[in-house]
């Protein structure tokens, strides 16, 4: 019996030793090839684990910082973190890749999901008017700069939208001036409107989610 209890004491002690054994070598894990952190990253990525995938990056970053395997890893980053809905850390990578990698010649390719990023971020069109107006420029010069880049047809889609978005929002304040009769600021922001969409009555007008209508209902 002793003995039997002296053994399962061991066998506790040793598979205690080795997890904790494991631990330290996943936090300490250091001086690795570049192609380890890029496979360990993608892995990551491909698991769900987008957080432990950006320290990882870091990892590859810091280590190699001349690796070829950067500017495919930017890009499987930027576009994992937009299909998880988070839009800042894909233009954080995206940002990254234009920054370091300006003369790539997919370079159309990243300012095109920047361009995405930000249209797929748009969380409400009455309170993002700056982003609307940021994206708007970023295709502007997207469209001179690329003229006949494969995105672009996507890119117009998305230009026309935010146009329509943009238009909507000067259409509401527009009616907001005329209802509280001050017909100078209504003709002002009327004219803002046929600048970004030509025919009015086309303007579909700002859908306001259920659960926001009772606080926003009155402001246009």
């Amino acid at each position: 019996m002793f003995k039997f209890k002296n053994i399962l004491l061991l066998i506790s002690l040793a598979f205690l030793l080795s997890a904790c054994s494991q631990k330290n070598q996943t936090v300490e894990e250091y001086d690795r090839p570049a192609l380890y952190w890029y496979n360990k990253m993608v892995v990551q990525i491909a698991s769900g684990y987008l957080e432990e995938a950006d320290d990882t990056y870091i990892s590859l970053e810091s280590e190699h910082r001349n690796s070829p395997l950067l500017q495919t890893a930017l890009l499987i980053l930027a576009n994992a973190h937009i299909d998880s809905e988070e839009y800042e850390l894909a233009n954080f990578y995206l940002d990254e890749y234009i920054k370091r990698f300006a003369l790539s010649k997919n370079i159309d390719y990243v300012r095109y999901l920047k361009i995405k990023a930000n249209f797929l971020g748009f969380s409400n069109e009455l309170r993002e008017q700056q982003l609307i107006e940021d994206t708007i420029n970023e295709i502007s010069l997207f469209q001179n700069i690329f003229p006949y880049s494969p995105y672009m047809p996507l890119v117009n889609t998305m230009s026309a939208r935010l146009y329509m978005a943009k238009a909507s929002f000067d259409k509401d304040i527009a009616d907001l001036y005329k209802r509280i009769d001050k017909p100078k600021a209504a003709e002002f922001y009327n004219k803002k409107v046929k600048k970004s969409w030509l025919e009015p009555k086309e303007i579909s007008p700002v859908k306001i989610p259920f659960y926001r209508y009772p606080f926003e209902k009155d402001l246009f």
